[in-house]
């Protein structure tokens, strides 16, 4: 299905590789989720497309957020910054790290099969994937490693998805936070495969391109993935699916996967700098190549250089 629409779209606008992205990039989320559909043929079980919308999953206003919580990574490593603005430390080289396609990769993931039932008594059940209520946000003690649930500090209870709590609870079996309180619970049975044939189909199609220098499949692929995640939320754009919980849970997969990258990192010597969104791991060190601890490249599986600079940054003169 993927290299049809390629091919179409390069013929139908004479090779010119350019038109044919933005022609492809305007069908990418009817034709994503065509696929999505066609990797769904034969599953055990049925998804629920559109079920109701739950009062906490709806935007307060047309742009603005529900209110979710999700692990969204701003972070920097205060400690380190300011020895070093205070020259209690010699200059230090940063990698900026980049993760290749981590919208993509975070569609591996524990979803919601069902609409949300509520459970009054809250819990954790593994078996089960949807929204937590917390009654406030959970301790974190560690200036090295970034905070878990990203950088908001409102005080109050909290509702976070199903992959930040899969990724306190992780916390806590590593002894870095106490586990998480969950009072009050809407899920579902869940199924970690729900779009496992999709992602794989994906990642190899991508893959391919990689390989071959196809542009056009890359681009393509890419705003399949992206679109999908974007838009099985409140969008107007994809009337095929509705699950706004959907989307928050692969969203937090994706800065989940990041916390993983940073966690490892320190665990093999490097020192965490900065971490930004779902793909940039700011790491240095006098001692570990960067190279040791993850491998080079632009598979889903590896991680590529974006950028090295020095803190702390030298001023222009004026």
């Amino acid at each position: 299905m993927i290299s049809n629409a390629v091919d179409q779209a390069l013929e139908e606008h004479g090779g010119d590789t350019a038109a044919a992205i933005a022609a492809l990039e305007k069908k990418a989320i009817p034709n994503g989720m065509a696929l999505f559909d066609a990797t769904r043929v034969g599953a055990t079980y049925e998804h629920t497309v559109y079920p109701e919308t739950l009062d906490f999953l709806r935007k307060k206003s047309r742009s603005g957020p529900d209110d979710i919580w999700e692990g969204r990574h701003k972070w920097e490593n205060v400690v380190l910054l300011d020895d070093l603005r205070k020259g209690r430390l010699s200059p230090v080289t940063v990698d900026v790290l980049d993760t290749n396609a981590a919208y993509c990769s975070a569609l591996k993931t524990h979803l919601p099969i069902g609409a949300l039932t509520h459970q009054p008594d809250g819990g954790f059940d593994p078996k089960r994937s949807g929204i937590y209520l917390l009654p406030k946000r959970p301790v974190w003690e560690h200036p090295h490693l970034p905070d878990p649930i990203g950088n908001r500090h409102e005080p109050g209870p909290v509702l976070l998805d199903d992959a930040t709590v899969r990724l306190l609870i992780r916390c806590h079996k590593l002894g870095l936070a106490e586990a998480p309180h969950i009072t009050e619970a809407w899920t579902s049975g869940a199924s970690e495969g729900l779009l496992e044939k999709f992602r794989r189909v994906l990642t190899i199609a991508r893959e391919n391109a990689i390989t071959t220098d196809d542009l056009v499949t890359e681009a393509y692929v890419k705003a399949i993935y992206a679109k999908f995640v974007s838009t099985i939320g409140e969008s107007s754009h994809n009337r095929d699916l509705r699950r706004p919980d959907w989307m928050h849970i692969i969203r937090s997969q994706a800065f989940a996967n990041l916390w993983y990258k940073a966690h490892r990192a320190h665990t093999h010597g490097l020192t965490v700098v900065a971490l930004r969104g779902t793909d940039e791991l700011h790491t240095t060190s006098d001692t570990t190549d960067w190279r040791t601890v993850f491998t080079e490249g632009r598979l889903t599986t590896q991680m590529k250089l974006k950028d090295r600079h020095t803190l702390p940054r030298t001023r222009k003169a004026a």
